[in-house]
């Protein structure tokens, strides 16, 4: 601090030390806290007041269906049944074999075919069997079931295909206006509650069944990995049952992909580092590095892109290995999470290299002479000169490989197209954008920033680093 207030002046280190708040405030500070917000919301659509709205919703497009229903004096009899699905303009029209099928307004309505409404069954329509108060209220795993009618204290109410058109309407409009009424009623409840709550964390742990047939079970009981994560409490049985917590397996294979990733990084990038660095010279260093650093002159997708050329079934490798009759089939290397860490290091590996080198060059090569003089081998050189020294570059390079692993999106869904088990970085997205529940994907998004950070932290602690000492590598 002295050395910087001498160098720079009040004023200069004081400008330093605000843009670097500014910095952290804006780009660390308040995305975490702005994620943590929404992690501990509850989901709007999980809230009771939204399933009594979806209720009275659902009544209200009944009522639209069945009145269109009743409009029809020819309408036909569609006993096979169909679906009140609304599209893009709301209403439902019939096809040609009877079935309620989506049309402009959002209404299903039968096709004709010369029965009247009290001669004919009403087709099956989703909205009409929705509409019933005994609806299911959206609770934690492991908390008993709850009903609209039974904890609010509506009458039990359903539309029936058994009473005839206008008896449904009724009964229709009923559920409306009391579900409506009931929502009003529970927003403002909603409003005065806290509307933070632990919950959406509680989905990451929780348990589900995994239906599976005798044989399968016996199959997949047999597995090493099944073993493994039923040792540690992700995978039991309950009542012949067989249970997982799939968010748990998720973040755990994750985590061990991207330390085998970062792992294999360091058994690679360490050589390259020590021979750029103090087993060359100069002059051949520098063509060693544009070797490294020229192929990451392409876009990172465009470098991911070439690999599925590389290992696809009519790629390059497999195509190799066939005109040299290693195989005769391809080999599907998509299905392969070797594959996956291979493209990792591959992506990543200058952020391994490089802190390591920078490292490493400030090293007096005038150790290493010595201790080879006093009869040190080449191992021992290495473990108590070489690496000891380059402790910080390590330390950098394994965080940095470690966090863009365990962030990795594009690689693995690229690479293994689906075939292999999801990462959790593509848990994550599923959650925000494919089932639009995102604020279990938020919990999910900070629980795995802080799992992060605290093996960062314990990483730290076993290679004895601190923060300053990171700054012997720029």
């Amino acid at each position: 601090m002295k050395g910087l207030l001498k160098g720079y002046g009040a004023a200069l280190s004081a400008f330093f030390f605000g843009a670097v708040l500014v910095w952290g405030l804006i780009l660390i500070i308040l995305p975490q806290l702005t994620m943590l917000e929404r992690a501990i919301t509850a989901p709007k659509r999980g809230l009771d007041s939204s399933v009594a709205l979806s209720l009275s919703r659902d009544a209200q497009t009944c009522i639209s269906v069945l009145k269109t229903y009743e409009m029809q004096p020819d309408a036909e009899a569609a006993s096979a049944g169909g679906m009140g699905i609304p599209s893009a303009s709301g209403m439902a029209v019939p096809s040609a074999s009877g079935m309620a099928v989506p049309s402009s307004s959002g209404m299903a309505v039968p096709s004709a075919t010369g029965q009247t409404p009290a001669q004919a069954t009403r087709p099956y329509i989703l909205q009409c069997d929705r509409a019933n108060t005994h609806k299911s209220l959206v609770r934690a795993s492991g908390e008993p079931s709850q009903y609209l009618d039974t904890l609010y204290g509506l009458p039990v109410m359903a539309v029936s295909d058994a009473d005839t058109v206008e008896k449904q309407i009724a009964t229709a409009e009923k559920i409306s206006e009391r579900a409506k009424a009931l929502f009003v009623d529970l927003k403002a409840r909603e409003a005065r509650a806290t509307p933070y709550t632990l919950a959406n964390f509680g989905w990451l742990t929780q348990a589900r069944m995994i239906p599976l047939s005798e044989t399968q079970k016996t199959i997949e009981d047999a597995k090493l990995s099944k073993k493994l994560i039923g040792l540690i409490g992700l995978r039991f049985e309950r009542d012949g049952k067989v249970y997982e917590r799939i968010g748990l397996i998720t973040l755990a294979r994750t985590l061990s992909f991207a330390i085998a990733a970062t792992a294999l990084a360091l058994l690679l990038c360490y050589p390259m580092a020590y021979k750029v660095a103090l087993a060359t010279t100069p002059e051949r260093a520098v063509w060693l590095f544009l070797g490294l650093v020229i192929p990451y002159a392409i876009v990172e997708l465009m470098r991911i892109y070439a690999w599925t050329v590389i290992i696809d079934n009519n790629g390059l490798l497999n195509g190799v290995l066939q005109w040299l009759h290693v195989v005769d089939d391809p080999i599907q290397f998509k299905r392969f999470p070797g594959t996956v860490f291979v493209v990792i290091v591959y992506t990543y590996v200058l952020f391994m290299v490089f802190p390591i080198y920078n490292v490493m060059n400030t090293l007096d090569r005038n150790q290493i002479e010595a201790a080879k003089d006093l009869g040190a081998s080449t191992w021992r050189v290495h473990w108590r000169i070489i690496i000891p020294h380059s402790k910080p570059g390590i330390a950098v390079g394994a965080i940095a490989t470690f966090m863009l692993s365990a962030g990795a999106f594009s690689v693995p869904r690229i690479i293994s197209r689906g075939l292999q088990a999801e990462w959790f970085s593509q848990t994550i997205y599923n959650k925000f954008f494919e089932s639009e529940n995102s604020n279990v994907g938020a919990a999910y998004s900070f629980a795995y920033t802080m799992v992060c950070f605290v093996l960062v932290g314990l990483f730290m602690w076993l290679m004895r680093t601190r923060l300053k000492d990171f700054a012997r590598v720029q």
